[in-house]
C-alpha cells in the first residue's frame, strides 16, 4: 500500500511538472512566435478636397463629421468674377465668329475672280487672314469652354462618399487653387495595419484569415492579410556628406524586433459609421497548422 502511495505521488508530481512545462512552452510560444499584435489601428482613406478655382467662400454647405455622398456639394466659392470671365469670353467668340464670317466672305469674292485681275500673293494672303481667323475662332471657343469650366467649379463637391472630418472652412474664407480645405474619409476603404514583430513574420502569408478585436468592443471582425509592407526606415542609417552613408558607430547588446506594418483587409465590414480610423485593434492571424513544440509532441503520445 506504501509503494502505491508512493507511486501515486510521484505520477502526480510528473503529472502536474509536465502540466505546467507544457502550459509554459505553450505561453512562451504563444507571445513571441504567434503571429498576432496588440499593436494595430484602424486606417482609411483621407481625401484632400481642395478647390480648382480661387475666390471667397460664399457659402459651407456641409457640417464637422456629416456623412456625405459622392456629388454632393461641400462649399461654393464666389462666382461672380468667374460669371463675367464667361460673359467676355463670349463676347470674343462673337467677334471673332464675325471676323471669320468675313474673311470667308473676303476669300469667297477672290476665288471668283480671274488670275488677271488678282494675283497670287493677294489670293495667298486673303486665304492666310481666314485661316488666321478661324484659329482665333477656335481660340475663343476653348476660352469660352474654360470661363463655363471654372464657373461650374465654384461649387466644390464630395469626389467620394464617406465623412467630413475635422471641418475648420468657415464661410468668408479666401482659398486658393489646389489648397487642401476639406478632410473627406472615404467610407469604402477602411482597413486595418498591423504591427507585428519582425520574428512573426515566418508565420504570416497573403491571404491568412485574420481576427480583428477593437479595443472596448466586445464583437470580432474577420478580414485576411492583404500585403506585408517591404520596406522601413533604418535608424541607424542616415545619408552623409560625399554620398557615403553614416552609420551609426554605437550598437545596444538588446535588439528589439522591428515593427513590420502588415495590412489587413476587412471582410464583412460594419456600418462605416461605426468604424473611427485611428482606433486601437488587436489583430491575430488565424494558421490551420498544427502547434508544434512541446505541446505538440505530447498530443502525440
Amino acid at each position: 500500500m506504501k509503494f502505491l502511495a508512493f507511486l501515486s505521488r510521484i505520477t502526480v508530481t510528473l503529472v502536474v511538472t509536465a502540466a505546467a512545462l507544457g502550459a509554459g512552452w505553450w505561453l512562451w510560444d504563444y507571445y513571441m512566435n504567434q503571429p498576432w499584435t496588440r499593436d494595430g489601428r484602424v486606417r482609411a482613406d483621407i481625401v484632400q478636397v481642395s478647390s480648382d478655382v480661387a475666390g471667397l467662400v460664399t457659402e459651407v454647405k456641409v457640417a464637422d463629421n456629416q456623412p456625405v455622398r459622392k456629388g454632393d456639394v461641400l462649399f461654393l466659392v464666389d462666382p461672380g468674377r468667374y460669371k463675367l470671365a464667361v460673359e467676355q469670353a463670349e463676347a470674343n467668340l462673337q467677334s471673332a465668329r464675325a471676323e471669320l464670317s468675313y474673311r470667308k466672305a473676303e476669300a469667297n469674292r477672290y476665288s471668283q475672280l480671274g488670275s488677271n485681275v488678282v494675283s497670287t500673293a493677294q489670293r495667298q494672303e486673303v486665304e492666310s487672314a481666314m485661316a488666321k481667323a478661324a484659329a482665333a475662332a477656335r481660340q475663343s471657343e476653348a476660352a469660352l469652354d474654360l470661363a463655363r469650366f471654372n464657373l461650374e467649379r465654384t461649387e466644390v463637391r464630395a469626389t467620394v462618399d464617406g465623412f467630413v472630418t475635422n471641418l475648420q472652412l468657415k464661410t468668408g474664407n479666401y482659398v486658393t487653387a489646389g489648397q487642401p480645405v476639406i478632410a473627406l474619409i472615404d467610407s469604402s476603404s477602411f482597413y486595418v495595419m498591423g504591427y507585428f514583430e519582425e520574428t512573426k513574420l515566418p508565420r504570416i502569408h497573403v491571404g491568412d484569415p485574420v481576427s480583428v478585436t477593437i479595443m472596448g468592443v466586445a464583437t470580432r471582425l474577420k478580414g485576411h492579410v492583404d500585403s506585408v509592407t517591404r520596406a522601413i526606415v533604418d535608424r541607424d542609417r542616415t545619408e552623409g556628406t560625399g554620398l557615403l552613408p553614416n552609420v551609426n558607430p554605437t550598437f545596444n547588446w538588446v535588439r528589439l524586433a522591428q515593427r513590420i506594418p502588415v495590412r489587413i483587409a476587412l471582410e464583412d465590414v460594419p456600418d462605416p459609421r461605426d468604424l473611427v480610423a485611428g482606433r486601437t485593434v488587436t489583430v491575430e492571424v488565424v494558421s490551420d497548422e498544427p502547434q508544434k513544440g512541446f505541446l505538440g509532441t505530447l498530443a502525440g503520445l
